[in-house]
């Protein structure tokens, strides 16, 4: 029996009937992923809880997930499509056994290996085994192909990117990857609607806070009592109103009760004002708003910053919105972070005053005046997190192309920014209000119970940092 033959990588390149002989051998090598379960789910409509249902998946006879069966017959017609007998080919039959199941992680090597030709009629019949990585015989059968007559020999297609993203797997990795000592006291302000009342109950089951809700009791208990929800873990405080909820929620803030602040359903203005009233909560610098991003497209998470509260920021106003992120992103775990300071393009203008704004940020930078992070601008959105539009504009930068935090010029900018990042990107958000003595988690009436839980756990992020400093 010959050798198998590994596939070609660059060109498709076929061998015909006639180059065929009787034990010729070809291979394909697969790890299976998660991604390639969820793809195969989305292409072929198959979303069979067994695939993809963990908790279901545990109480079947295979006690956790497996790949769909046909995803290794995919892998068989794979190579008869593509190398052997390749391009050409006609596939007319096929037999599959299925001998055990294929779960992530497992490695398959599929080798096909003629049995038969038929020379009248060009029908080639190939014996198909699937092994994994422990030798072990998982997939068997037979193809019955119509084999090329003619050499074809063409350049491997390339195929669109496929981004496969799934925002609780990714939210729940981020979560489990949070090492916080203990659950944080958390004021959380007027929780009355079912969104913010359910994500502070969900970061408090997550052990990231110990809520102490503060609003009207009555509505706050009909509420849980409507959904079914647990407020065994949580401490209740009776006000009447959410001007009282923020004013109380504050001074429990400023006289050290709670280390972190979580906006329920009031509006920003409100708890933002009665933050300010409290004198023991100012540190000297500017409030300002980071967005947490995790986006299909980006290898790691963007921070976004200020999209929520400084309208027409100032040079010093940005200094501190930077000064503010910096302390986020460090308390996060990114030790060196690269700020992009964003305008409309890359080259410092006296027409555009955030290009001056950038340059005059950079070399207070330089100088000193804001430390901890590398920063630079302006630079363009394209080339602040595309290191391919950074080649082709000619930018040697560190920060172009790979940015950590995005510094946008105004709100304006940077709240269409924020909504088209996530409503056209589609990316998973959170957001924390920072420069105060606590952090506060601040979220849209839009977003949902994940969205809110996400927002308490970098707030507490943020607290755990600033404790330990």
């Amino acid at each position: 029996m010959n050798a198998p033959e590994p596939i070609s990588q660059e060109w498709l390149r076929n061998h015909t009937y006639d180059e065929l002989s009787l034990g010729q051998s070809a291979r394909l090598t697969r790890t299976l992923t998660q991604q390639d379960i969820q793809a195969f789910a989305w292409v072929s409509g198959d979303v069979n809880p067994a695939h993809l249902d963990d908790e279901y998946a545990q109480g079947t006879r295979f006690h956790g997930v497996i790949a769909h069966g046909m995803w290794g017959g995919a892998l068989i017609s794979s190579v008869l499509g593509t190398e052997f007998p390749g391009p050409g080919t006609i596939y007319l039959e096929q037999t599959l056994r299925f001998s055990r199941p294929v779960r992530i992680g497992d490695t398959l090597t599929v080798v096909l290996t003629v049995a038969e030709k038929d020379d009248a009629a060009g029908r080639v019949k190939l014996d198909c085994e699937a092994i994994n990585q422990k030798g072990e015989q998982v997939i068997s059968g037979v193809a019955t192909v119509l084999a090329p007559r003619h050499r074809i020999e063409r350049p491997r297609p390339s195929l669109p990117a496929m981004h496969l993203f799934d925002p609780k797997a990714r939210l729940d990795a981020w979560m489990a990857s949070l090492q916080l000592p203990e659950p944080l006291a958390c004021a959380v302000v007027h929780p009355c609607d079912l969104e913010s009342l359910q994500g502070a109950l969900m970061a408090a089951e997550r052990g990231l806070i110990a809520p102490w809700l503060i609003g009207p009791e009555h509505r706050i208990r009909a509420l849980a009592e409507q959904h079914g929800l647990d407020l065994s873990r949580a401490r209740i405080e009776a006000v009447p109103h959410s001007h009282s909820a923020a004013d109380r929620a504050a001074a429990l803030a400023a006289e050290g009760q709670v280390q972190m602040l979580m906006k329920g359903s009031l509006h920003t203005d409100e708890l933002m004002h009665a933050v300010l009233s409290q004198p023991a909560l100012r540190t000297g610098r500017r409030l300002s708003h980071v967005f947490r991003f995790d986006i299909p497209s980006y290898p790691k998470p963007l921070l976004l910053t200020d999209a929520a509260i400084n309208i027409a920021p100032g040079l010093e106003e940005k200094a501190d919105i930077i000064r503010n992120a910096l302390q986020l992103a460090h308390a996060l775990g990114v030790p060196q972070p690269k700020v992009a300071l964003l305008s409309a393009l890359e080259t410092v203008t006296e027409k555009i005053a955030s290009t001056l704004d950038a340059a005059a940020l950079c070399k207070m930078a330089d100088r000193g005046q804001i430390v901890g992070g590398l920063l630079d601008g302006p630079l363009a959105f394209d080339n602040a997190i595309s290191l391919e539009a950074a080649r082709i504009k000619g930018i040697s930068s560190p920060v172009a192309g790979d940015a950590d935090v995005l510094m946008v010029p105004d709100l304006e900018s940077g709240n269409m920014l924020a909504k088209l990042l996530e409503y056209m990107a589609g990316a998973s958000t959170c957001g924390v209000v920072m420069g105060a003595r606590v952090p506060i988690a601040l979220t849209s009436r839009a977003d949902g119970a994940h969205s809110r839980m996400a927002s308490a756990a970098l707030a507490a992020v943020a607290a755990a940092a600033q404790a330990r400093d």
